[in-house]
């Protein structure tokens, strides 16, 4: 039994293996054609594509490992089924859920590593890869100047040059609009030639630029002094530039500034934001309700005697209690509004992390999930390899995607609770899985055509013999 035990293993190990590697593989290039444009350009360094990648893969693995367990099991109970394995096993007296035990073993293992995964390993990896990406997102791309194309890459400069060398270096017919002053386009620059180099520490940009002449506006902001001076012409034989390139660089940022996103905690910080989100949504919402009252409620007179008071009043006094009166239901709803938007943002961000919790427990609870629904699935197609079981899978894996989002979303909205959004495709396909596990068992043959066929010639020839 240990030899049979050990040979379903191994039969579902290889498949996982590669079908892991396959889904993360799919989902990389997927998100990496997402930040395709924020990563060219940049002269971003190998180690730093490299990390990048490392990390998305990792961050990756809570999507790619259910989908991976699903085919794996559908590939590995397929292939029993299609060799006659799975029949000769039967007929020695083991029963399908007896044959499932030790891949439901390992399953459970990797179920429990998932959950360490998601709960200490992956709040790290969303910290590492957030803060890479924010960095990656605020670099510059590199400098790249093209003939007739205007670039304005270099903060407060716009440049455009004629012609480039094939040395990269030298310039024709270079133009450039000096915004350092921010008063609009007041001084412009005017050269046959020049060169382009980088400075020895790559922090500065060295512009040289030879029979040239700059035109600058004087005195913008005086229109007096525009009529009796409006332009300041000066020819050069050489002018030199020196372009701060510092903002081009690549730079880490401090991992402290992302640490308080919920997604870069664990359970025990989780719980601990959403005490103290609570305890501020309750103080606020008693400081609100004190405030307001004081403020307004305490200060608004009965109908009646202001009525008297609005009768016995000359009509400019009136007005101005009127005016008053408004101006005070104003600033009542411009605080009411501001408080409401407060509540709404801290509201959304104990939901947020309430539902963080709950994926904590949904991911590993995914993967036993969907091997009990993909085990039987192969046993009953009767087919292995990487051709109708991916079919199949696909299939159930977007299924439990759909659902899982559509719960996740209305939990959002709170058009259900947290508990039933994050499980709502649990509480779906648990079902599924069962009918599917007893299907096998009992070797239903429901994915067989010819079954079908004979069902509906059953049906045609009962509805014939009741007409005649």
């Amino acid at each position: 039994m240990k030899a049979l035990y050990r040979y379903i293993i191994k039969s579902f190990i290889g498949p996982l293996a590669l079908t892991l590697l396959i889904a993360l593989f799919i989902l990389l290039m997927q998100y990496l054609w997402k930040y395709i444009d924020d990563l060219v350009g940049k002269g971003l360094g190998f180690l730093v594509i490299s990390k990048f990648m490392i990390w998305v893969a990792f961050n990756l693995v809570p999507l790619a490992l259910p989908m991976a367990i699903l085919l794996a099991s559908i590939m590995t109970f397929g292939n029993l089924a299609e060799n006659s394995e799975l029949v000769a096993m039967k007929s020695s007296g083991l029963s399908l859920t007896r044959i499932m035990a030790p891949l439901g073993v390992v399953v459970l293992g990797i179920s429990i590593g998932a959950f360490l995964f998601a709960n200490y390993a992956l709040p790290v990896i969303n910290l590492k890869l957030n803060s890479l990406l924010w960095d990656i997102q605020n670099t510059k791309p590199t400098l790249s100047l093209k003939p007739d194309v205007f670039y304005n890459g270099i903060n407060d400069f716009n440049i455009r040059i004629g012609k480039k060398d094939a040395d990269q270096e030298t310039l024709h017919d270079i133009m450039i609009y000096d915004h350092s002053a921010h008063l609009g386009n007041v001084k412009v620059v005017f050269a046959k030639t020049g060169t382009m180099k980088m400075s020895t520490d790559q922090r500065y940009l060295i512009l040289t630029m030879n029979d040239g002449n700059s035109y600058e506006e004087m005195a913008y902001n005086d229109p007096q002094s525009r009529i009796t001076r409006p332009l300041l012409e000066n020819h050069f034989n050489k002018l030199t530039n020196y372009f701060d390139l510092s903002s081009f660089r690549f730079s880490r940022t401090k991992e402290e500034f992302f640490k308080s996103n919920y997604q870069m905690m664990d359970m025990r910080q989780l719980r601990t934001s959403v005490d103290s989100l609570s305890h501020t949504l309750v103080r606020n919402k008693n400081d609100f309700s004190k405030q307001i009252s004081n403020t307004y409620l305490s200060v608004i007179p009965t109908n009646r005697p202001f009525k008297r008071a609005l009768h016995y009043t000359a009509a400019q006094d009136r007005s101005v209690l009127v005016d008053a009166a408004t101006n005070s239901v104003r600033n009542a709803k411009t605080m009411v509004d501001q408080y409401s938007a407060q509540f709404d943002t801290t509201h959304e961000g104990i939901i947020a992390r309430d539902l963080e919790i709950e994926r904590k427990f949904t991911f590993p609870f995914a993967c036993l999930l969907l091997f009990f629904i993909g085990a039987p699935l192969g046993a009953i197609i009767k087919k292995g390899g990487l051709g109708l079981p991916i079919v199949v899978a696909a299939l159930f894996f977007v299924l439990y995607y759909i659902l899982t989002i559509i719960g996740i979303k209305s939990a959002r909205e709170e058009v259900m609770s947290v508990f039933v959004g994050s499980w709502l495709s649990a509480f779906i396909l648990i079902p599924v899985g069962v009918f599917l596990t007893y299907k096998a068992a009992v070797d239903s043959s429901i994915f067989d055509r010819d079954a079908y066929l004979n069902f509906f010639k059953k049906v045609g020839k009962f509805l014939h013999l009741s007409k005649t």
